[in-house]
């Protein structure tokens, strides 16, 4: 844990992917809430279909959405920090890489995961 999804409409550009969740993984490392490295597992999904509002024909919005998932038991204050640092981390990023030819929505949600969540490792 934490588990982070990141989606992305077709308009928005993420130039390297890989380099943009090992950037998203390093701020929530830094942020010192979790406990190894290897806790923190983030991907991308992308969206085919989606639609902002109800005339955007030609897509001229587009969104990110991060959500991440964490335990039970941080407050309220932490979860916001965990948003913001997301928020301005995917800002700087991607802010640079679009065409301009979409406005683009950031969207960050911190939720806590169920109590029921098992984990288990296979191999080492």
């Amino acid at each position: 844990m934490p588990h982070l999804t990141i989606q992305a409409t077709p308009n928005v550009s993420i130039s390297h992917e890989e380099a943009f969740l090992k950037s998203l993984n390093k701020v929530l490392w830094d942020s010192g809430h979790f406990g190894q490295q290897t806790d923190i597992k983030a991907r991308i999904v992308p969206i085919e279909t989606f639609l902002v509002g109800t005339e955007d024909d030609e897509q001229t919005n587009g969104f990110i959405y991060a959500h991440l998932k964490i335990m039970t038991g941080r407050t309220l204050e932490t979860r916001n920090q965990l948003a913001e640092l997301l928020m301005s981390t995917i800002e700087e990023i991607l802010n640079a890489e679009q065409s301009g030819r979409a406005a683009l929505q950031i969207c960050v949600e911190v939720e806590e995961i169920s109590a029921v969540y098992h984990k288990k490792m296979l191999g080492r």
